[in-house]
């Protein structure tokens, strides 16, 4: 696995090695919703009432702007790495 965001991650992802980058998700209170944003990956930020909207959401847009970055299609998913803030 590749990490998004290191030197030359494009280029590893055109050879078909599996990238991986980081999510990370906050609930705004005063929206009632999940948010996740990504500083690996440009652009990425969704949200959604339930995890599991977000979840999908966050996959559709990580597919969606792998091929903008890379001009294709990846060759496979990559695996994302959620990370939910500790409760207080």
């Amino acid at each position: 696995m590749y990490k998004i965001g290191y030197p030359f991650w494009r280029f590893a992802a055109r050879l078909g090695i599996q990238l991986r980058l980081r999510v990370d998700v906050t609930f705004d209170a005063e929206a009632k919703v999940f948010v996740a944003t990504s500083g690996d990956l440009r652009g990425l930020v969704c949200g959604a009432d339930t995890m599991d909207e977000l979840v999908k959401q966050v996959n559709f847009a990580i597919t969606d702007l792998l091929e903008l970055e890379l001009q294709s299609s990846p060759n496979q998913a990559p695996i994302t790495d959620l990370r939910l803030p500790m409760p207080a």
